[in-house]
């Protein structure tokens, strides 16, 4: 006799797990969550203070970088990973990240491996100050393979209309700050994976003392406390969120007609799992900058006046800033070494 168990899902073990991911995903809702654990949706007000609310959303992946994870057994920080490509994303445009949910397909159920994984993601809503209001584990024996996972998800945000930010009002002469970043985020990872090949992720990582596995799998850094805090000073004109396609894919997103970037690439220290990745692969200079953050995972764009301010506003939440650049009529991002 056909059952679902014998298909490859096991409800029972399913009903567990959901049940022992409930503390730690609702131990992220505030009082603006509406709807209970385990229904069919949840929902969030409007936080007190917007007259004219303006609801944007965000949604991505982990992308390839589970696929270290996997060979690893590392998966305690890949939710950061997640929750930071989407509500980052949100920050860039001005919006305060209010509500998230998840989506994990698995070839087969690992109470113990997903659990870190929702775990993860909690952590990193919590930093982010946004309620994980749901989400999906679904298991999919014969499409996925039983010890693979994908993990997406989906970000809520809220900004009062008219104050979006959107990069119109840049000017000749205003300047670029740089954020930095420590590590490779969540992009880039295919390359990574290409250029590290069959070499062991056991073996220690050059010029560190963690292995291959750890530095490759660091977590991704939460932006959006900090970028919205420097939005509120009132000198931003543009955000960029660095992912794929690095700074000159990103930046130039944001610059309107007539506006160019010119950006110092000697301006800050490129971390050293860049240096290492290009030695290994041979990676051509312009195709690193083309493919990862090189150290910068965020962009504001700032009235000269600003600027430390704006700065001020990021080094408050442990980040590091600096003038990196600066913007001059024409068109593109430019990068002088």
């Amino acid at each position: 006799m056909a059952t679902y168990r014998a298909a490859g899902v096991d409800l029972e073990q399913a009903d567990r797990f959901v049940a022992g991911i409930g503390p730690g995903v609702t131990a992220t809702w505030g009082p603006n969550v509406v709807g209970g654990f385990g229904g069919f949706a949840a929902g969030v007000t409007i936080p007190e203070g917007y007259d004219r609310p303006v609801l944007m959303m965000s949604t991505d992946g982990v992308g390839t970088k589970l696929d270290l994870a996997r060979r690893t057994g590392r998966y305690e920080g890949v939710g950061h990973d997640l929750v930071a490509m989407c509500v980052d994303d949100l920050a860039a445009a001005g919006a305060r990240p209010i509500a998230f949910t998840d989506y994990l397909a698995v070839g087969s159920l690992n109470e113990a491996r997903d659990r870190k994984i929702v775990e993860s993601v909690a952590a990193a809503c919590s930093i982010a100050g946004c309620a994980l209001v749901g989400g999906e584990t679904a298991e999919h024996p014969g499409v996925v393979a039983e010890d693979h996972v994908d993990l997406a998800g989906a970000a809520l945000g809220v900004v009062e209309l008219g104050r979006e930010i959107t990069g119109s009002q840049t000017a000749v002469g205003d300047v670029v700050v740089g954020i930095d970043s420590p590590n490779l985020r969540s992009n880039g990872y295919s390359l990574v994976r290409a250029i590290v090949g069959g070499r062991s992720l056991d073996d220690p990582f050059p010029g560190d003392d963690r292995t291959v596995g750890e530095v490759l799998l660091e977590p991704s850094v939460v932006f959006a406390p900090a970028a919205l805090d420097a939005a509120a000073t009132g000198f931003v004109r543009a955000f960029a969120h660095v992912t794929g396609g690095g700074i000159p894919g990103n930046l130039s997103r944001v610059l309107p007609a007539g506006r160019a970037a010119r950006i110092r690439t000697r301006s800050w220290e490129t971390p050293n799992v860049f240096r290492v990745m290009k030695k290994w692969g041979s990676v051509a200079d312009d195709e690193m900058y083309r493919v990862f953050n090189m150290g910068i995972g965020f962009l504001a764009v700032a009235a000269p006046d600003g600027a430390e301010a704006v700065g001020a506003a990021f080094e408050s939440h442990g980040h590091n800033a600096r003038v990196i650049g600066t913007i001059e009529e024409g068109s593109g991002v430019h990068l002088d070494g």
